[in-house]
């Protein structure tokens, strides 16, 4: 017996031990991840045989350590206790300019030099320049378009989903859904105006907000949030909290969204009705909710439907798509979520992957469950969305059963 506990002992000591490396690894992440970001653009634009002119070495080397110093500074003082709008908006453009810079150095650095090599185009200097002029202008219209994109109003995008157990009644039901406005250092008071603009061109049956509405807490964003209020639709407007207002007192985003004529469905339901048949529209707090420390605040499925017939179908609203998992277990028709961003800026989506089961669009799950994951209409931090359009969503539910 004792020699059975001690193989035991020994097997969870070696399997502890490379788990307690990766968690030191871990650790040190956010150390080395700056530091490459500003350093592999260094190396690879002024470093690797161009042969610049000294001034135009030194400069540019000067402004990477600058950059490398100052944006973990403007990023503490714009998104920590000091929450300092100027600050941010440095930190941010920082981060997404630098972070295009990073990923087309190292595309364009290896791919672009290899194909002038194998090419037999000029020197080592002459290469090692065209890489140079080449990553630059291709972050730069990155960039620029990027910029564009994400500050203008968001296309619509629209498309039918067949949900097998509506009934006819219910057929042509049409939902609007926007997320992730994230309302924060940059002003976009009339921004929001004019999404709420487009909103109410869609005639929509229900609107829903599927939380992040914003980076601040409701009092200091309340002018860009109050155009919320204009948003029409013929049955409910419906909203549920994201992972950011648990940063930025959750509590006071709900009732501000009460006061602005939505229905924060925190892990309940209301039924949406018509032609005889029923859909029942659920909600549930974010996941991060519960380690908040807000009380009453938690995700809870099994709440939100409670009364529910379960033989109706269910639109359920939950911010991050990973909750899908529940959904799936519970038989939700439809779940409808945002988080991602589509990535915002690429490649970033490939990350996003790893902590998500789906980054955009309109995915599978389980028996039945049909998962819809919006790219968000507005953007978190770097003003830049490359690769990854906003969107607000039209989405026309469609009864197997429906006439013609």
């Amino acid at each position: 017996m004792t020699e059975t506990s001690d193989t035991r002992s020994a097997a969870g000591a070696a399997q502890e031990a490379p788990r307690s490396r990766l968690q030191r690894l871990m650790r040190y992440i956010p150390l080395i991840a700056p530091v490459l970001l500003w350093a592999v653009p260094c190396w690879v634009l002024l470093h690797t045989g161009q042969r610049w002119p000294l001034p135009v070495t030194l400069i540019g080397t000067a402004l990477s350590v600058l950059g490398l110093a100052g944006m973990p500074l403007a990023m503490v003082r714009g998104h920590g206790r000091r929450q300092q709008d100027r600050a941010a908006i440095v930190g941010d453009t920082l981060l997404g300019c630098f972070w295009v810079l990073f990923t087309w150095s190292v595309l364009l650095g290896v791919l672009l030099r290899l194909a002038l090599t194998v090419g037999g185009v000029g020197d080592g200097q002459d290469r090692a320049r065209i890489v140079t002029w080449a990553v630059l202008g291709v972050a730069a219209a990155l960039l620029a378009g990027g910029y564009a994109e994400a500050r203008r109003v968001p296309r619509v995008r629209r498309l039918d989903v067949e949900l097998p157990r509506l009934g006819a009644g219910l057929d042509g039901t049409r939902v609007v859904l926007i997320t992730d406005t994230h309302y924060g250092p940059l002003d976009r008071a009339r921004w929001s105006a004019r999404v709420c603009e487009t909103v109410n061109t869609l005639e929509a049956d229900l609107v829903c907000h599927t939380g992040d509405i914003a980076d601040g807490t409701a009092e200091r964003r309340r002018a860009q949030a109050v155009p919320l209020g204009t948003v029409q639709a013929t049955r409910a407007r419906v909203y549920v909290t994201g992972n950011h207002e648990y940063y930025s007192e959750a509590q006071g985003w709900v009732d501000l969204m009460g006061e602005l004529g939505w229905e924060p469905l925190r892990n309940r339901h209301l039924l949406l009705e018509r032609g005889g048949d029923t859909l029942v529209v659920a909600g549930v707090d974010d996941v991060t909710a519960e380690s908040s420390g807000l009380a009453g605040h938690r995700a809870h499925l099994a709440g939100a439907l409670r009364g529910a017939d379960p033989d109706h179908p269910v639109l359920l609203l939950a911010h991050q798509p990973k909750f899908i998992d529940r959904a799936a277990a519970h038989g939700i028709d439809l779940q409808l979520s945002g988080h991602t961003h589509g990535g915002q800026i690429w490649p970033f989506h490939y990350l996003v992957r790893l902590d998500q089961p789906a980054v955009a669009g309109l995915s599978s799950h389980g028996a039945r469950t049909l998962l819809y994951t919006s790219r968000g209409t507005g953007f978190w931090g770097p003003p830049f969305r490359v690769f990854a359009p906003s969107e607000i969503t039209l989405l026309v539910l469609r009864s197997p059963r429906r006439s013609g």
